[in-house]
């Protein structure tokens, strides 16, 4: 009789003993945690395309993943302490929308993945060796805005048959209008067309630099897609119209602030598939391993009623291509 129960004391015993170690085996991993790092002054659209990519994953959340939100708010300089923020945080990895944003987390870590959201030709910038082997903490997907400069040039001519001088309004704190006016140069050559470069380095100069260009005659605008990110769409629509002057830039949010034309990479698809990565990196895969992506949809999106305000008719066959006509 002693000794069973000394035996049912010393199983109780170490069952109380096991039980914590037990209970700690079962307990669910650590939460992954990002940070979500944009020039953006909020959450945007992009954000919740991006957010819905994660869900489709399994990602969710509060429930499965945490994001740490760091908005720039249009200002390119607070990019590296938004960076170094994250860092402190030990995040798991660092999402970063635009290039601007991609250059800051490079240079605030080297070892934390880093997943580009829409950044310009990451090769020529930079920030990996190559698409498709990209090597070190960086990968993503790619939009291909600059080298489209050729084509935005067609569309403004199949507008404007006779067009012959174009301006380009560029901003010099993004850190890469380099890009785009080689590219837009390059085209313009090709085709025949005088280009004026207007190189402004912060927004209180928009209005100076419209007056710069009537008084170049320029008759119609090219516009770097970095000016939506700072929140100037709509006052660079009205302007031009104001101006008259047909614009186009590369993203559709631009057409729908009253930009005449936009054309571009269907940019709510790669900000979606961003996630891919993100997934993908959270379950083990090297940055450097996974080759960056680009875009294989492109959209042109016309604002008919900016076009009634600048009377100017839009030719049937541009109508005919359009992927989005706003009335």
């Amino acid at each position: 009789m002693w000794y069973s129960t000394a035996g049912c004391i010393v199983m109780l015993t170490l069952s109380l003993l096991t039980a914590p170690l037990a209970a700690r085996a079962r307990s669910p991993a650590k939460m992954p945690r990002i940070g979500y790092m944009s020039l953006s002054a909020g959450p945007t659209r992009v954000v919740e395309v991006f957010k819905q990519g994660l869900r489709d994953l399994g990602w969710i959340e509060g429930q499965t993943i945490a994001i740490e939100y760091r908005w720039a708010a249009g200002q390119v300089d607070r990019l590296p302490a938004l960076a170094a923020e994250l860092v402190r945080l030990q995040v798991d990895l660092i999402v970063a929308v635009s290039s601007p944003a991609v250059r800051a987390a490079k240079d605030a870590t080297t070892s934390i993945p880093i997943v580009i959201a829409g950044a310009i030709d990451p090769v020529r910038l930079g920030f990996v060796a190559s698409l498709a082997r990209p090597g070190g903490n960086i990968t993503g997907t790619s939009n291909i805005q600059p080298e489209l400069a050729g084509k935005k040039l067609e569309l403004l001519r199949a507008l404007l048959p006779t067009l012959s001088r174009v301006a380009f309004l560029g901003y010099s704190g993004a850190g890469v209008p380099r890009l785009f006016i080689e590219d837009t140069q390059d085209a313009a050559k090709r085709l025949g067309m005088q280009l004026q470069l207007v190189v402004i380095g912060s927004v209180e100069e928009i209005e100076n630099a419209f007056a710069a260009m009537s008084s170049e005659r320029a008759e119609a605008l090219m516009v770097q897609p970095f000016f939506m990110s700072l929140g100037q769409s709509r006052r660079i629509a009205d302007l031009a119209v104001k101006h008259r002057l047909p614009t186009i830039s590369d993203l559709s949010p631009f057409a729908e602030a009253g930009g005449l034309l936009s054309y571009g990479a269907y940019s709510l698809a790669f900000y979606r598939h961003s996630a891919v990565f993100v997934d993908k990196i959270l379950k083990g895969a090297k940055p450097g391993d996974l080759p960056v992506e680009q875009p294989t949809k492109f959209e042109l999106v016309i604002n008919l009623k900016t076009a009634k305000a600048l009377d100017v008719t839009i030719p049937p066959i541009l109508l005919f291509q359009a992927d989005k006509v706003i009335q």
